[in-house]
């Protein structure tokens, strides 16, 4: 999977310039976050703990995703679609993400847990 940093949407434009910028994502020096699924396994019926590599930046470390398989659907062109959701937490700072600003309060402006949430629907390609 291979999502574009300068794509990331937390609904506050300020803060996603900022996560954009060489402060954090770098986003002109490191165009994409990726994930290389190394290990599924099913968990429920429609759960999966989906184990790789998360690299971010230059930094990769392996992540598992908690995934759940929201359905399977034949769309009118007759070809397999298939939703699911998918999230995990992750330590920003393994990833070299370090800046953060003190706050008059004593406490810190970033928290270090970062919760990642993905929706994605697949589609099955043809063999032809």
């Amino acid at each position: 999977m291979r999502i574009d940093a300068s794509s990331i949407d937390t609904r506050v434009d300020q803060r996603d310039q900022h996560l954009r910028s060489a402060d954090s994502l770098d986003a002109d020096n490191y165009p994409q976050l990726t994930f290389e699924s190394t290990k599924v396994e099913r968990v429920g019926d429609d759960r999966l703990k989906i184990t790789g590599d998360l690299t971010i930046r230059d930094t990769t470390r392996e992540v598992s995703l908690d995934v759940q398989e929201l359905g399977r659907v034949k769309d009118p062109r007759g070809s397999e679609r298939a939703g699911f959701t998918a999230s995990t937490e992750i330590d920003r700072r393994d990833f070299g993400l370090e800046w953060n600003q003190a706050l008059e309060t004593g406490s810190v402006l970033v928290g270090d847990r970062i919760s990642i949430s993905l929706e994605t629907e697949l589609v099955l390609q043809s063999e032809e």
